[in-house]
C-alpha cells in the first residue's frame, strides 16, 4: 500500500517549541500556583482569615489598589490629554514624543524602578529639590504612584489614541455650527465616542 505523505507544519520544530512553551508555563506559573492552592487547602479556616487579615497583608492591600487607583486616574486624564495633543496637532519633535510614549513598554520594569528611585532619592536630580520642600518621594507610597503612572501611561494613550484619529471632525463642525460650545461639544460629541476607549484604558492602567 503507498504511504501518505502527512502534512508538514508551517513552523518547523512545532512540536518541540510546544513542549519548551508548556514546560516554562508550568515551572513559572502552573508549578507555583498549584503550591500555593494545595497550601491554602491544607489551612483551616480561621488560619486562612487569620493570613489575609494581618495587619501588614491589609497594609498591602491598601497600597497596591489605592495606588493602582490613583495611577490609572491620573493615567486617564493626561492620557486622554497626550493622545489629544498627538492626534490633533503637529508641531516639531511630535515624533519623537510620540515614540517616547511606549518607552515604558521597551523598558524593563526593574530598570525603570531603578531609574526613578535614582532620580527621586534625596540625592537625585529631581529629589533633591523635592527634599527642599519637605516631599519624599522615594521609598514611598507617593513614589509607587508615580512608578503606576510611569508604567500605565501608555495604555491610555495607545488605546484612546485610535478612536481620536478615526473620530470624524466633520460632528465636531456641525455641533459648533448650530450653536454649541467648545465645552458642550466635548461633553456631547468627543467624550461619548472615548468613553469605551477611556475605559478600556483605565482598566488597563489598574491592572
Amino acid at each position: 500500500m503507498p504511504i501518505l505523505n502527512q502534512p508538514r507544519s508551517v513552523i518547523p520544530g512545532f512540536g518541540l517549541t510546544v513542549g519548551f512553551s508548556l514546560f516554562y508555563l508550568g515551572l513559572i506559573f502552573l508549578i507555583p500556583v498549584a503550591g500555593l492552592l494545595f497550601f491554602t487547602a491544607t489551612m483551616s479556616w480561621s488560619d486562612f482569615w487569620s493570613a489575609i487579615s494581618h495587619p501588614q497583608v491589609v497594609a498591602s492591600y491598601k497600597l497596591s489598589f489605592g495606588a493602582s487607583l490613583a495611577g490609572a486616574t491620573i493615567n486617564l486624564v493626561f492620557g486622554i490629554l497626550v493622545a489629544w495633543v498627538l492626534v490633533r496637532y503637529t508641531f516639531p519633535g511630535k515624533r519623537i514624543i510620540d515614540a517616547l510614549v511606549d518607552l515604558p513598554f521597551a523598558l524593563p520594569t526593574a530598570v525603570a524602578g531603578i531609574s526613578l528611585a535614582t532620580l527621586y532619592a534625596t540625592t537625585g536630580w529631581v529629589g533633591q529639590y523635592l527634599n527642599v520642600l519637605g516631599i519624599k518621594v522615594a521609598y514611598t507610597q507617593l513614589g509607587v504612584i508615580i512608578a503606576l503612572t510611569y508604567i500605565g501611561l501608555p495604555f491610555v494613550v495607545r488605546t484612546v489614541q485610535p478612536v481620536l484619529e478615526d473620530l470624524e471632525a466633520e460632528l465636531e463642525e456641525a455641533s459648533a455650527s448650530l450653536g454649541a460650545s467648545r465645552f458642550t461639544t466635548v461633553r456631547r460629541v468627543i467624550l461619548p465616542a472615548l468613553l469605551p476607549a477611556a475605559l478600556t484604558g483605565f482598566a488597563l492602567a489598574f491592572a
